[in-house]
């Protein structure tokens, strides 16, 4: 199980901050990655971290303002991303896949597991 936090109302120019608790999930075991749903359009990969090697991959739309993180103490992983536009408003979903990171967040039908969706509204 996925669980994800931290969503809520940004102010345009500011940051968010989420967090995926997993249980029942080790992250050892799988990629784990950040998607988002924005109004209007389908789902998008945002950002993964490699559990091989903690290497990244960022979507083209947020490369420079996010960065993803994990703590597999915690079995947990992060999302901030700063310099937030209107854009970003949307459900942000954390995702486990086995497929490299690449892939990951080209397509979604890699994912094995999905958390529930956190709600991000950029706003004036």
């Amino acid at each position: 199980q996925l669980q994800a936090s931290g969503g809520g109302v940004v102010q345009v120019g500011g940051f968010l901050r989420l967090s995926c608790r997993a249980s029942g999930i080790s992250l050892d075991t799988y990629n784990m990655a950040w998607f988002r749903q924005t109004p209007g359009k389908k789902r998008e990969g945002v950002a993964c971290i490699s559990k091989k090697d903690g290497s990244k991959e960022y979507a083209n739309s947020v490369r420079g303002r996010a960065t993803i993180s994990s703590d597999n103490s915690k079995n947990t992983v992060y999302l901030f991303m700063e310099k937030l536009t209107f854009d970003d408003t949307g459900a942000y979903y954390c995702a486990a896949s086995p497929s490299i990171c690449a892939a990951v967040v080209a397509t979604d039908r890699s994912v094995f597991h999905w958390g529930q969706g956190t709600e991000v509204t950029v706003s004036s």
